[in-house]
């Protein structure tokens, strides 16, 4: 047996709007759901929010955080708070929660992911989308649970402020910290990946990098290379640098892009530019561009990969996590993603998430997960 659903609440957050949300998920499911999953806007009292659901829904078993929007169906919403459940008996959840992603992201994703069962299967991953080094926390859970175990999810927003975010591991609103859901049993998940960024110019080699900061493109600087590039849109960095993200390219420097790499900050008088994720010193890198059609187009083929990796169990319940970036490209149009997603997974499969600052997904079944910027990530689960 398994159910899944998901319900919407515009209501100003209290413990009585929680409870009323809760109560409405479980009348959808039927019964009392095993696990959940919270995704919000930032707002006062997500702490009343998150006990009132968790009174009403009958389980501690919950994970989450706040958003740049919330999707529900084939509704993307603001100012709301979306919830998911499901009742299971052939599937096992645990949820896990640390901090310390300032002090040491890898320690804090190997004390994560020995929080989990042994069997985990598969991991919703929830960070903190201001604080820490998503890679890091990716290569210390792979450490302890192994790169075969696939992980999805996705950065914590605020709405665009850019202030604090915060995330939901059973009754705890915590900030600067990483909440995982483990799944185990007998279940399928795939997933899927897609930008719809394409890489112009020719590559470049990263002579000089640390972490997620780039000095120098082949021996020059960074931040000159973007000027030249962007021409009369460079005094909008690093704002504009979300429409012309930087492609991390396999080793050869063709092909399409591996990663995206949104700008974050420049720093003038050193002629840096500090990105949303880590650009190994020594990799092939393009600028890249991309247009509403190139981007709509992708979002179908993230949810057609996540079908097809399904390799022919039923879907059941699916997850999008979608770049806040897209957001920005797409304005008016970004509810045309969750309709073109929504499409392809058909509407009988409940679907929620949200609008991320980084989203955590592997590229292909079997392959490393990673942190990427400016895509969407669908994770479909068939049972």
């Amino acid at each position: 047996m398994f159910r899944a659903a998901a319900v919407t609440s515009m209501e100003k957050f209290s413990f009585e709007g929680g409870e009323r949300l809760g109560a409405a998920l479980v009348e959808k499911l039927g019964a009392s759901p095993r696990a959940c999953w919270l995704f919000a806007a930032p707002g006062d009292d997500l702490r009343g929010l998150l006990d009132g659901v968790l009174s009403a829904a009958g389980t501690d078993i919950l994970a989450g955080c706040t958003t740049d929007g919330e999707i529900c169906g084939d509704e993307l919403l603001a100012g709301a708070a979306v919830l998911g459940g499901v009742a299971s008996d052939s599937v096992r959840f645990s949820v896990a929660s640390t901090g310390g992603l300032d002090e040491d992201s890898e320690k804090a994703g190997r004390r994560l992911a020995a929080k989990l069962p042994r069997d985990t299967a598969y991991v919703q991953l929830f960070s903190d989308g201001l604080r820490g080094n998503g890679c890091a926390l990716l290569r210390g859970m792979a450490s302890v649970l192994g790169p075969e175990v696939p992980v999805s999810g996705g950065t914590a927003g605020d709405g665009g402020r850019f202030l604090e975010t915060w995330q939901f591991a059973g009754r705890e609103v915590l900030a600067g910290s990483a909440v995982a859901m483990g799944l185990s049993g007998d279940f399928r998940v795939g997933t899927g990946v897609a930008s719809g960024w394409s890489p112009v110019g020719i590559a470049k080699r990263v002579t000089r990098a640390r972490g997620n900061v780039v000095y120098e493109l082949n021996h020059q600087p960074a931040l000159e290379v973007y000027e030249r590039f962007l021409g009369r849109h460079a005094d909008r960095l690093p704002s504009v640098g979300v429409e012309y993200p930087l492609g991390l390219m396999d080793p050869s420097g063709h092909g399409e892009c591996l990663l995206l790499r949104a700008t974050m900050s420049v720093n003038r008088s050193e002629g840096s530019i500090a990105f949303s994720g880590e650009v190994p010193e020594g990799s092939m890198v393009r600028l890249t561009c991309g247009d509403h059609a190139s981007v709509l187009k992708a979002a179908r083929r993230a949810a057609r990969q996540a079908l097809d990796r399904l390799e022919g169990r039923p879907p059941v319940m699916a997850f999008v996590y979608s770049c806040m970036a897209r957001k920005i490209v797409l304005g008016r149009r970004t509810r045309e993603e969750i309709l073109a997603i929504g499409e392809e997974l058909g509407a009988s499969i409940p679907m929620l998430g949200f609008y991320t600052y980084g989203e955590y997904s592997p590229l292909e079944c079997g392959s490393a997960n990673r942190l990427h910027n400016e895509t969407a990530t669908v994770a479909v689960l068939g049972i």
